[in-house]
Parts: structure tokens; sequence; C-alpha cells
């Protein structure tokens, strides 16, 4: 469609709540979202100046414009959350889950079986979860089975059947597992009490079934049958033990679903809890990839949509760590302290666990996408033009002014590249002048690349304040790269990173994986530097002592170390193993250098 018609298009839009398609040239539906205010929201995106790139490039391909009017917000938030699933628009955030979860059946039928099972029939039957864990549902089972005896049979139990004798109780009577209603040993009203029992502690609801068991042990002791007694007494036990592992709230706390998030550049992690009577009976954390630069608020909203529609969730509160607009349905909490506030953190807390999980498993099996993550990350954090695919590092090394070196690392696509590391031997500063080597090496360094026609790096890393940032900067101007190369120093007392011209330094989280690959590359330019100054002091202390006797020249001693590989093995020598390397006369001195020594 051309330019024109979008524009009549926007004119015409309705200032009602409802969602909007947009579709490019082939007709094809690119992106869905909904609004508060159709006319507002839509018009938008073409009179505003959008800083994500992406979102630039979607504007540029909308050639129409669709759009659907509903009554409320909350049903501009369903509707938008279908057409996402159904059409998988390229430029919105992808919800798509293809797993099968597992649920708990009680089965239409006279004396119920309960079960689990991966599909779901509209058939009368009641389904718990679904759960996002099989452990969970085995555990549930197995609780409900030390609990009652429900039969596992698939037979068709009529009264007419039963009364007929049609059936024989089978090894699980004998066993105890099962009372025995396919000969009527077991009354429809006593089972189906069981049932209801089962249905509550799958709500979360222990207290009913407790107070049960506690007056039939009652009853069993004061009857004098104290084996039944027991056996009862180990049941509320199994019980209690189950609610104490699942209880970590108040237990006024109920029918209430809790909702967390934690994002970073490319992906979100929504975090679900759904609390009853005060335990966690549901735990899922749903990821979203990010298409365009959307905030954790959206984000949020469309997975509280999402998991609510999944999961079948009837709750009327939520919480959630920061405002969203579900509608007037449903009473959205912020809890600040307390009981309310506990679960939050541990809502936040599982969303958090689940992205190192992932970055842990896609570092492994993707590890471009990993790279590409950090990457953005850092440019982010860090407020840089572009991407640190290329960074280097510069740390200067001296120890009381002897053997003054400097290190250059270099990091691509945030990991070591350590055929690119360089050392520097300080030529021009005499004495321990930080500053003046600083200049030195960065203008020997980036002289060289310019003179090469090697890539640059994105950003420059000085392991420094102020003052060793000043003089990299004094080397940049000489070559004509301010403003070309992005460049920051850290200082290492509090982690400060200073940027030119700025007198007030950036701090990062201590746990910002920015940071930690700040570090890493500044503690391995120290590394290399220590390790290279060490070598030269070694080398030449070793040199040194040689030199200091009469008539032994360079050529001589290379030839002894070449030979002894060591100067302690050269000392220890004796003379004819001496004088078949560099001959009598100057082994003589050498020997009895030593040995007069």
């Amino acid at each position: 469609m051309d330019k024109p018609a979008l524009e009549i298009q926007l004119k015409t839009l309705p200032d009602q709540p409802g969602v909007y398609q947009y579709y490019d040239a082939n007709g094809t539906i690119i992106y869905v979202g909904k609004a508060k205010n159709l006319k507002k929201r839509v018009s938008s995106y073409f009179t505003k100046t959008h800083d994500n790139g992406k979102t630039r490039v979607l504007v540029k391909k909308i050639a129409s414009i669709k759009h659907i009017v509903v009554e409320t917000e909350t049903d501009a938030l369903l509707l938008e959350n279908n057409l996402i699933k159904k059409y998988q628009p390229r430029y919105n955030v992808m919800l798509k889950d293809d797993k099968s979860y597992p649920w708990i059946c009680i089965k239409k039928e006279r004396f119920p079986r309960v079960f689990s099972t991966r599909r779901v029939f509209k058939d009368g039957s009641e389904y718990f979860g679904p759960y996002t864990s099989m452990k969970t549902v085995s555990t549930l089972l197995d609780l409900i089975k030390g609990l009652y005896s429900l039969r596992t049979c698939n037979y068709d139990l009529s009264e007419a059947k039963i009364d007929a004798g049609k059936y024989k109780v089978c090894l699980e009577y004998h066993l105890g597992n099962c009372k025995g209603p396919c000969e009527g040993y077991e009354s429809e009203d006593v089972y189906q009490g069981h049932i209801q029992d089962i249905k509550e502690i799958l709500k979360g609801n222990f207290k009913d079934s407790l107070n049960q068991f506690r007056e039939q042990m009652n009853a069993y002791a004061a009857d004098m049958q104290f084996e039944e007694a027991q056996r009862i007494k180990e049941k509320i036990e199994v019980l209690e033990n189950y609610q104490a592992k699942s209880t970590i709230v108040n237990p006024k706390i109920s029918n209430v679903d809790v909702f967390s998030i934690v994002s970073d550049e490319g992906y979100g992690y929504v975090n679900f809890l759904q609390i009853s009577y005060g335990s966690i009976i549901r735990s899922h954390t749903l990821e979203i990839k990010k298409k365009l630069d959307e905030s954790d608020l959206e984000l949020l909203e469309l997975a509280i949509t999402e998991i609510r529609q999944r999961f079948n969730s009837k709750s009327r509160e939520i919480y959630v760590p920061f405002e969203v607009d579900l509608g007037d349905d449903i009473k959205v909490t912020v809890p600040k302290l307390g009981d309310k506030k506990h679960i939050l953190d541990l809502s936040v807390r599982n969303a958090k666990y689940y992205r190192m999980e992932r970055f842990k498993q896609i570092k492994i099996t993707d590890p471009d996408r990993h790279a590409n993550r950090i990457m953005a990350q850092m440019k982010a954090d860090l407020r840089l033009h572009e991407e640190p695919r290329h960074i280097e590092c510069f740390d200067n090394s001296n120890i009381q002014g002897t053997n003054p070196v400097a290190a250059c690392v270099v990091f691509k696509n945030g990991k070591p590249s350590k055929k690119d590391y360089r050392h520097f031997n300080i030529k021009t500063v005499e004495g321990p002048d930080d500053f003046a080597s600083m200049e030195e090496v960065v203008y020997r360094r980036y002289k060289r690349l310019l003179d090469e026609e090697q890539p640059l790096p994105q950003l420059i890393i000085i392991d420094g304040g102020k003052g060793q940032l000043g003089s990299a900067l004094k080397s940049l101007d000489a070559l004509g790269l301010r403003g070309k190369i992005a460049i920051i120093g850290i200082a290492k007392r509090l982690e400060e990173l200073f940027y030119p011209g700025d007198p007030v330094p950036l701090y990062l989280d201590k746990k910002s994986e920015s940071l930690k690959i700040i570090q890493q590359l500044r503690n391995e330019a120290h590394r290399f530097g220590i390790e290279h100054h060490r070598n030269r002091r070694s080398k030449n202390a070793l040199n040194t002592e040689l030199e200091t006797i009469s008539g032994i020249g360079e050529k001589t001693i290379v030839d002894l170390l070449k030979h002894f590989k060591s100067v302690k093995r050269v000392a220890n020598a004796k003379l004819d193993e001496l004088e078949a390397v560099v001959g009598t006369s100057r082994a003589e001195k050498i020997y009895n250098y030593y040995h007069n020594n």
C-alpha cells in the first residue's frame, strides 16, 4: 500500500482499546500489538524517532494496518497473545512452547481412578495441572497412594455389574492397596469422600485431610485399636512432612499467582509461582526472545496472560514487582515487605537461577548466541556506540623501577585471543614513570596497527585511573584516533571506570558480566606483563653475573648457557667440561671465579 493510503488509515483509527496488526507489501503479518488507545499507539510508530534499529526497519516495512476493537485492555491482552501464537509474526517476542506438560486426572466414572497423563480429553474428567515437572506429579501420586486405597483397574464398576458378581478382587486387594469396590466391599460414598480429600490436597489444602486423620486416629486409640491408630498416625506424618516441604509462606496466602522478570539485551525470563494455602503448587519459568527492545512491563504483561491461559489459572490476585494493567477483574499487588515480599523475592531468585542455567547451556550448545548476548550487554553497560567485539587492555609492570615493561592483551567476542597478545619493553622512558610508559606503549601499538593496516579495536581498557587514561589519550590524539576508538580506565581499588572528560567514574554492578569481562582482561594483562617482567629480570640477573668475570664476553655467555642451560650448572661444572665448550683460557677464568669465591 502506498504512503498516502497509510496516512489515511492512521487518521481513521478509533480512540478505543484494541489490537493492531501490521502487514508488509506481500500481505504477510509482521507485528501484532495491543493498545489502550489504538490511534495514539499506532500513530506513535510513525511520528517518533526510534532508537532501536529493528523498530526502524519494522516501520519501513509496514504497508497496511488492520485493527480489532475490544471492550477492555484485558481483552486486548488475551487477543494479542492468541494472535501472536497463531501467526508467529517476525517482529513479535517469541512465546512458542510446544512442550506437553503432565496433568493429574481424576477420571469421570463410578469409583474414579487417579493417574498422570499428558493428554487432556473433554470427557467430564477433572484435570489438575499442568505440572512443569514429572517428579512433582510422581511425588503427589505416591503421597495419594500412601494415604488412600484407590483402585487401579479399568473395569466398568456399574452398580448392576457389581451386584451381578461380574468381578473378583485382584492382588491389589490382598496387598491392602485397594478396598475391593469391584465386589462391593467399599461403598461409593466412602470412596467419593476420599476423592474429595484428594482434590483438596491437589489444590494445596492439607488442613481438612489432617483433621480427618487425627479424628480417625483418636477414635481407634479410644477403642483400643492401637495398630490401626498407629497406621493412621503414619499417614498423618507423611502428610505433615509433605506439607512442611511445600509450605514456605503464611498459610493465609491462598489462591495467588506470583510473577517476576529478569532480562538482558536479548531475552526476558518470567517466573510464575502458584500459591495455595501457603504452599507452592506450581512453578514455571518462561524464556521470551525480544525482537524490538521491548520493556520489562510489556514482556511481563504478555507473559502473565500467556502463562495464566496455559495453566488455566483462575486466581483473582497476583503479586508482581511493579504495576501492570491486566484489567479490573484481577487485583494487582506490588509487595514491599513481609511474607508477600518474601514470596516475590523467591520468584525473582527462581528466574535468575533459570537464566544462569540457560547461559551455561547456551555457552556449550550455542557459543555464538552467548557471545552476542555478552557483546550487547557490554555495549549497553559501558555506554558504547558499537559492540566491543575486539577489546585491548594495557598494563605496566616495573618493580622498584627495574626492567620496565608493558603488556597488551586482546579479547575477541569476549574470549582471550592469545596469538594477538603483545609485550613491550619500554624504550624512551628513564625510571619508573607509569604515565610516560603508557603513552609510549599505546602510541607504538596503534602506530603499528595503522602502518600495517590491521583492524583497530572497538574498545581500549587502560589499567589505571585518570592519570594513565590521560596519557593514553595523548597517544590517540597524536595518531588522530581520538573519538574513533572508545577508551576507558579501570582503577583497581573500587573498580571505578573512568571515561575521557568525565570526572565522575562509572560503577558497574559487582555481579555484572560486563565488569567480570573487564576484570578478566585486567587480570590477564597483569599476569602477562608480570610474566614478561620476571623473565627479563631473571635473564638480566643471570647475564650480569657472568658478565662480571673478567675476559668473558657476550658470545661466550651465550655458548655457555646454550650448553649448560643455566648459570647454576656453569658454576658447578668441572674444568674439563668448561674447556670442551669455551677453551682452556676462558674455562680457567670461569672455574677460578666460582671456586675461589
